[in-house]
């Protein structure tokens, strides 16, 4: 039986065992359940649960993806537990169940294992970090899960496994030409050059060339939203600012439904490394903090719909509605809290969007690390975003070649980042210079970049395959010009006093010019764009949201 290397190493933490007196304090939780040798508990991408407690027997657990493949995970015995974190948000599970002899396990459903969680603080620690590491085994061992079938440098390939990856869902990619499973399954679809790649949901199902959308509805994670249903707090947005928001009003009864258009954690999600953030002196991840409070919200009931990108805020009636991008699906919301950030700029180059995600990126995560593997690279941007990819980038790449248009990063990074970059012995700095073309082809993408010198006028041409642009963002606001929330001359969102004729109304100070609608984090006008300000106001407009919402029930 294999056990892997996360249960090898931290087998207490990932596979522990619980107490007689500890299993007296879940059963007022859930029922028992009783199952005869053999009998299938759980299929993966089929079947959702909360938690099984094995009380009498052993529950086998087994790794298994749609084209069949199975592997035993572990087996789980008196006084052990199964389930992982998609069991918190209600997703199907990713794995299979059996009954090994004679099984009687005790059974949680998924707001039943909530409401463990909240009221057993000592045992909830225990189950989630139990859960935290069985999903990081699953993503390790890339076994299981959903699996892409695509030539290797696929341009969409790459998209939908950063997808993957910044959701932290389980895959693999095989390659038709080297797997015997994918090119039997590519001569079964006969996909053309507008198919790949082929996609085969936990549950068997293929989609060809399918959308994150398509793969959200196969994972569970875009769940199905009733447009009856009338939230507490509707959140545009699961950047840091937008958890935050998430997190402390589920935790204080209010519901939650949050919408996020590609990944929880936005774009601090792509931070290789944050230093300055309170409380973590050795730096963090922005994707492992991003994921630390994805876990939190989910513990605290959040309904998180993911791609779920919002197309019109509608405030001529009340409750007020959010209409989903590309369908007429209406939700509604007592408040709505606009934490919807900002869009990647693009320079103007012709052919840019020829080679975006074939040579050209918006973040560097392991992902895009991995494919520069001792090849030189160019990043542009002097930001402290930009700062900490070419320093994640510089232990991967033979050479990283940062370009900015200013004389120097004196005023736009922070000063740690300044001294580390020039530390750094294949990190250059080329200051006054940008990209001004790229080259190459749809088959074999980026080749070449021509770089200019704006003091001397001077080109050259670099025979490099990987960009990195960190220019900054857009306020992402244009979709909310049907509300009349208004902005300043940016797009940025104003709230509280530096809404025109503020000084005349109630309005609390996160608050828009559409009474029940906030703005929190990078999209507000005149916020301090740090993750730790989008944490802070995540936390303060819930206090101002229930203000609202007791004014509302007053006048109601």
């Amino acid at each position: 039986m294999a056990i892997y290397d996360t249960f090898k190493t931290r087998t207490a933490q990932a596979l522990p065992t619980l107490t007689a007196t500890e299993i007296r304090r879940i059963q007022r939780f859930g029922n028992v359940v009783c199952y005869r040798d053999g009998e299938r508990l759980f299929d993966a991408g089929l079947s959702t649960f909360g938690m099984l407690v094995v009380l009498k027997g052993s529950l086998r657990i087994s790794r298994h993806d749609g084209l069949g493949n199975t592997s035993v995970i572990t087996e789980h015995h008196a006084g052990e537990f199964a389930g992982e974190i998609s069991q918190l948000s209600g997703a199907p599970t990713l794995v299979n169940g059996d009954a090994v002899g004679d099984l009687e396990v005790l059974t949680l459903t998924t707001e039943a294992l909530r409401a463990l969680l909240v009221a057993d603080a000592e045992l909830g620690e225990r189950i989630v970090r139990a859960f935290i590491l069985r999903r990081v085994e699953q993503i390790d061992n890339k076994e299981g899960g959903l699996v892409l079938v695509a030539p290797p440098g696929h341009a969409r390939l790459h998209a939908l496994q950063g997808w993957l990856t910044s959701n932290g869902l389980p895959h693999r990619v095989l390659d038709p030409d080297s797997d015997q499973q994918a090119r039997a399954l590519t001569e079964r679809y006969q996909p053309e050059a507008h198919d790949w790649p082929l996609a085969v949901c936990p549950n068997g199902d293929v989609k060809k060339n399918p959308s994150s959308v398509e793969l959200g509805r196969c994972l569970g994670t875009l769940p199905e939203l009733i447009p009856d249903h009338i939230w507490d707090v509707i959140v545009v947005g699961a950047g840091p600012a937008g958890l935050a928001t998430a997190v402390y009003a589920a935790s204080e009864g209010l519901s939650v439904l949050v919408l996020e258009t590609r990944a929880y954690g936005g774009q601090a999600a792509a931070s290789a490394r944050i230093e300055n953030y309170l409380g973590f002196p050795t730096g963090i991840s922005g994707g492992a903090l991003a994921g630390r409070a994805f876990v939190q919200s989910q513990k605290f009931g959040v309904k998180m719909a993911i791609p779920a990108p919002a197309g019109r805020l509608l405030c001529d009636t009340y409750p007020l509605q959010v209409e989903m991008c590309g369908s007429l699906t209406l939700l509604q919301g007592r408040t709505v809290v606009l934490s919807c950030g900002a869009r990647y700029r693009r320079p103007s180059l012709a052919n840019l969007r020829q080679f975006e995600g074939k040579g050209l990126y918006y973040w560097a995560s392991p992902l895009e690390a991995g494919l520069c593997a001792s090849e030189e690279v160019i990043l542009v941007g002097g930001g402290n975003s930009a700062g900490q990819a070419a320093v994640y980038l510089s232990g991967h790449a033979a050479k990283v070649h940062i370009l900015i248009r200013k004389d120097s990063l004196a005023s736009t990074m922070s000063s740690y980042l300044i001294e580390r970059i020039a530390a750094t012995p294949n990190i250059e700095l080329h200051v006054e210079s940008e990209i001004v073309a790229l080259e190459g082809c749809d088959e074999e993408g980026l080749q070449q970049v021509r770089v200019r010198d704006n003091r001397s006028g001077l080109e050259t041409d670099y025979d490099i395959c990987r960009v990195f642009l960190f220019i900054g963002a857009d306020p992402n606001t244009g979709w909310l010009s049907e509300c009349g929330v208004e902005v300043d001359d940016k797009g940025f969102i104003l709230t509280g006093f530096d809404v025109p004729g503020a000084a005349s109304t109630s309005r609390a100070a996160l608050e828009t010019s559409v009474p029940g609608v906030f703005a929190i984090g990078d999209v507000r006008a005149n916020s301090t764009k740090r993750v730790a300000a989008a944490v802070g106001e995540g936390a303060a407009v819930v206090s101002q949201i229930h203000g609202f919402l007791a004014n509302a029930a007053r006048e109601c």
